[in-house]
Order: C-alpha cells, then sequence, then structure tokens
C-alpha cells in the first residue's frame, strides 16, 4: 500500500471527549470516527485490526472443534418472553417495532436466537456435544457509553454457545474454551488472567473473565489476585479471610445514648471512642424502584453487584438524602440520614423495605448501630435481643487490597483489569423455560446443559492500545497491527533513496510482508510521527545513509534504532512474520 494512496487522517491533537489512551490514540491515528453516542466508524486501518483479531480468534476456535455460523441482529419478542428476559434485561435492551406493529429488539447477546437454533436442530443425545460460535455486531444502550470502544452501544464480539448432556460435559468444553481463549490473547499480544466473575445478565452458576492488565484509567474493575496461589476474582465477585478486628464491644448495657453530630462512621467512632468494626452502618438503596437496607460492619463497604444478586435485581442506586428522610417519616421517625437503622423500618412508595446484612455483621456482639433517632445511637446491642438477624444474610462486601486470600491465606493484591472475554456455565438457565429439549438414552426428554462464551473483538484492539503505547502513539503487537512495516524515503526527490526504498518495498509484499511505502512529499519529521502515531511494528528509514550501504531500522515496541543493510532490514521483518505465521 502506499501511503498516498491510504485512507487515513492523523490529527494533531486529542479529541476533546476522549477519556482513555485508546479512544485518543484511535481517533488520533486516523483508525476511527464517531457516528454518535457510543457508534464508530471502523476506518480502514481499524477494520484490518479488527479482521486480524477475527482471524485468530476463528482459528483458535476452529481448532477447538466449534463451528460457526451467523445469527439475525434483530430478533423477535417471543423468543426473549419465553426466556423470560425480554422485561427484566433493562433499558440496555434497544426494543422497536416494525410496520405489522411486532415487538422486537437488537441483539445485545444471542442465548435466546441459539437455543431456539439448537431445539429445532438437536433432537438426540447422539448429536451433543455441540459449540456453535458467531461474529457479528452487537447493541446495547449503554447509559453512559465512554471510553470508545471499551464501552460503546454498538460493538463487534464473538459468541459461542455449547449443548451437552450432563454437567460433566459442560465442565469439560468450559475447560476447552478457556484454553483457547488463553491462545487466543496471547497471539493478540495480551497479558490477560482469567478470574472469577458474576454472570450478570448472561445467567448461569459458574462464570469467569478474561482481563488485561493494565494501570491505565481505562480498567473498568479491581481485580484481586493472591501472588502465593492461584487465586484471582474481579471486585464484583471477590471475597477474602479478614484480618483480625474488634468484634466484640466493651458496651455491656444495651441502652439509647447521645451522639451529637455524629453522622459519619467516623465521627462517631471518635465521639465514642471506638472502631469502627463495632459499628454496623445501614445504607439505603432503590432497587428496581423498591427499597432495600444493606447492613455491613462500619468498617467495609458494599459491593453493589452482590447486593443486586442478593435480591435479584436489575438496576440499583443509593438513595437520596431526601428519600431517607421520607422514608423515616413514613415510619413514624423524625430522623436524619446519619442515625438511619433498620429498626421499625417496614413500607416505602408502596414496597416492604428488603433487608440484606452482609456476613460481618454475624459474629458482632455489643455493637453500636443507628435507632432513627436525631444525635442519638444504641450502644451495647446484640442480635436476638434488641434486634434480630434479617433473613437475607449474604457476602455484600467489598474486598481490599491486603485482605487474606480465601484459598492460601495469603495477603491479596489488587490491579486493574480491562474484560475481553467471558465465559459462563448457563446450565439449563435457557433451554428448560424455551423447552429445548432432546432425547436422552431411555428415550426421554431432558433440557441441554449450556455453556456460554463471549470475546469482544473490538474491545480486544482497543485494549491492545492501553497496553501497547508511547506518548508518540501505538506499538501493536505485529500479529493484529494493520501493517507490519513502513518504508520511509526521507526524500522522494532522492532517486536512490526511492530505489531503494520501493526495492525494499516489493521485496518485502513479496514474501507475504504487509507493507506500506510512504511515497507522500512531506517533510522527514512528519513522516515519522505518522508511522509512530499509527504504530507500523517496524520502521525502515532511507536517507542519507544509503550512501554508505546503511538504512535506519526502528523497532516501535522497544523504540530500539540501528542503522544496518537494506538486505538486513529486510530479512529481520520477512523473519517475523514468516515465525508469525508459523
Amino acid at each position: 500500500m502506499k501511503m498516498s494512496k491510504l485512507f487515513v487522517q492523523t490529527l494533531r491533537e486529542f479529541p476533546s471527549d476522549a477519556e482513555v489512551i485508546s479512544h485518543k490514540m484511535l481517533v488520533r491515528a486516523g483508525y476511527i470516527r464517531k457516528l454518535t453516542s457510543g457508534v464508530y466508524n471502523y476506518l480502514p486501518l481499524m477494520w484490518r485490526v479488527l479482521r486480524k483479531v477475527e482471524t485468530i480468534v476463528r482459528e483458535e476456535m476452529d481448532k477447538a472443534g466449534a463451528q460457526e455460523l451467523l445469527m439475525p441482529f434483530v430478533q423477535p419478542k417471543e423468543l426473549w418472553e419465553e426466556s423470560g428476559r425480554w422485561e427484566v434485561y433493562g433499558k440496555e435492551l434497544m426494543r422497536l417495532r416494525d410496520r405489522h406493529n411486532r415487538e422486537m429488539c437488537l441483539g445485545p447477546t444471542h442465548e435466546e436466537i441459539i437455543t431456539a437454533i439448537a431445539r429445532d436442530g438437536l433432537k438426540s443425545y447422539k448429536q451433543m456435544p455441540v459449540n456453535l460460535y458467531q461474529i457479528q455486531s452487537k447493541f446495547r444502550d449503554e447509559v453512559r457509553p465512554r471510553f470508545g470502544l471499551l464501552r460503546g452501544r454498538e460493538f463487534i464480539m464473538k459468541d459461542a454457545y455449547s449443548f451437552d448432556t450432563s454437567q460433566e460435559g459442560l465442565e469439560k468444553e468450559y475447560e476447552n474454551m478457556a484454553q483457547a481463549y488463553t491462545k487466543i490473547f496471547k497471539r493478540c499480544g495480551l497479558n490477560t488472567k482469567m478470574v472469577q466473575s458474576d454472570s450478570g445478565a448472561i445467567g448461569g452458576s459458574v462464570s469467569h473473565e478474561f482481563m488485561v492488565i493494565t494501570d491505565t484509567d481505562a480498567g473498568e474493575n479491581d481485580v484481586f489476585y493472591c501472588d502465593s496461589c492461584d487465586y484471582s476474582a474481579n471486585s464484583n465477585h471477590a471475597v477474602s479471610k479478614l484480618p483480625t478486628a474488634k468484634t466484640v464491644g466493651d458496651f455491656t448495657k444495651a441502652e439509647i445514648v447521645d451522639t451529637p453530630n455524629t453522622h459519619t462512621i467516623e465521627e462517631l467512632c471518635k465521639f465514642l471512642n471506638i472502631p469502627p468494626s463495632l459499628i454496623i452502618k445501614t445504607l439505603v438503596y432503590i432497587i428496581d424502584k423498591k427499597p432495600v437496607l444493606a447492613l455491613i460492619r462500619g468498617d467495609k463497604q458494599v459491593e453493589e453487584t452482590k447486593l443486586l444478586n442478593a435480591v435479584g435485581g436489575i438496576e440499583i442506586r443509593i438513595a437520596t438524602a431526601g428519600e431517607i428522610v421520607e422514608m423515616l417519616e413514613v415510619n413514624g421517625f423524625n430522623a436524619e440520614p446519619g442515625f438511619i437503622g433498620p429498626m421499625g423500618l417496614k413500607e416505602y412508595n408502596g414496597y416492604p423495605i428488603t433487608i440484606v446484612a452482609d456476613e460481618t455483621i454475624k459474629e458482632l456482639k455489643n455493637f453500636v448501630i443507628g435507632v432513627n433517632q436525631i444525635d442519638k445511637h444504641g450502644v451495647g446491642y446484640n442480635f436476638n435481643s434488641e434486634i434480630e438477624l434479617p433473613e437475607i444474610i449474604t457476602d455484600l462486601r467489598l474486598v481490599e487490597a491486603g485482605e487474606l486470600c480465601p484459598t492460601c491465606g495469603q495477603p491479596l493484591k489488587v490491579t486493574r483489569g480491562i474484560e475481553v472475554g467471558n465465559i459462563f456455565q448457563l446450565g439449563t438457565k435457557y433451554s428448560a423455560p424455551m423447552n429445548a429439549v432432546y432425547l436422552d438414552q431411555n428415550g426421554k426428554t431432558q433440557p441441554y446443559v449450556m455453556g456460554c462464551y463471549g470475546i469482544g473483538i473490538s474491545r480486544t484492539a482497543a485494549a491492545a492500545v492501553e497496553a501497547h503505547y508511547d506518548d508518540n502513539g501505538i506499538k501493536w503487537p505485529l500479529a493484529i497491527a494493520p501493517y507490519h512495516a513502513v518504508v520511509i524515503p526521507v526524500s522522494t526527490k532522492d532517486e536512490e533513496q526511492m530505489k531503494v526504498a520501493e526495492d525494499i518495498y516489493k521485496t518485502l509484499l513479496k514474501h507475504g510482508v504487509e507493507a506500506v511505502l510512504d511515497d507522500r512529499d512531506e517533510r522527514p519529521g512528519v513522516k515519522f510521527k505518522d508511522a509512530d502515531l499509527i504504530g507500523f511494528p517496524y520502521r525502515i528509514t532511507v536517507g542519507k545513509g544509503i550512501s554508505d550501504g546503511v538504512v535506519e531500522f526502528k523497532v516501535r515496541e522497544t523504540c530500539e534504532m540501528s542503522n544496518i543493510t537494506p538486505e538486513q532490514a529486510a530479512e529481520i521483518v520477512i523473519t517475523a512474520v514468516t515465525n508469525l505465521k508459523g
């Protein structure tokens, strides 16, 4: 490809609306252009990158025994009603009607469609196991699209679905996919961790995410991991053993005491001269418009996804101060948010109040708690005397770095991660309600045991930028770079420079190297800046040194530069690309 013909426009400045490195770099380097909120045009350079990611995914999925198909982007309401997700998926589901007033949606995922396909085609246990996958655009109406391709509304994804006759078969395919994913991301030049995660709207009993470890602002979740064993988990799924803390208070008599101006845990600790581990704090949430109280030890924080799962909710937010005051008034209390407690709170906005407690509170004795009175708290309280234990007691706690690994007891560490893939053990979550069954060895109908396996194609490309860049631009891994090398003649008016540059370019093309010849009549500095910004893995510069028989050779990833012969430069690139292709 001649640079003069390449459809690319680089920018001098980063876009003003970009927050993370991948968004900034991909726009400035001419890879993507925004169409509307959360929706981007993939320009030729980006499309080449995405196709290469797709190729790697296809090769490894095919090797793992999966078969590719393609399902419709527009999906009928009826199938989503069969699975029970039409009403509960949330506002991210883009719903629409056709000219016949039939309700449909833009596919954010394809569990219902693939289950219907299997229901029609897999009639006997003899036809299984089967793994079917597709690569296709998806659409989720994100409430706040951001981070460019990392959290857009329209995106490209590979999703696969396995069908087995037993849990044992599912677990075998789950491991098969985990191994395939590890190979895929390694080939894409990404360092990933497979971490335990929440299943979210997809559902299922077991799930893992593949997270690209990064220290950039684009990291979506904290990943907790242990150096002493293989434990790792997303923050919404992580658990830990707590270090020893004081859990038995010195208040041996249960009473209500004055605690003026103690609206926060810190103020209350200072006033009563107690550690926060002796306080039960009450947090008020609105989940799917219903009131929920979360009780947790004063030195710990609520992980909202865990709370959502505890009550089977979809949308969650913390209640406003006004809503808390109104809730107290409705239940006969005159108090402020800093003094709220669970006692006597029954209903709000026509809904009964659900109380969920974190496991940390069970071990507390003689603790301190809000009693719904201004400037007062209960001290010396205990369960089953002054207060009853809630019916729902589960893990609500957000793990913190330094807490102890649940597997080996060593301190946990934390880092940031970008999710690029996920795998789920769905079981019969979709097959049972959709009556997707087969005949077993005894002639009886049984629902398929299913698994689900997703990879964000566009997210993987963006994550590669987050992991490979410097101040000058992108450092694409060779396997997914739009082109392997760029050849730059310093002066297009110099006949010798142009001849050598064209000879190198033709040699590279002849040996299967995807190369660009920068034949533009531009200053050398402009060419060098564009080459670094775009992120060509190798740069061969033909300048005045050619009179001495040498060219300048640069490796973008390491920024290492050397003066070598044109033949040596070409050979290095050809060898690297040949090794890449195996």
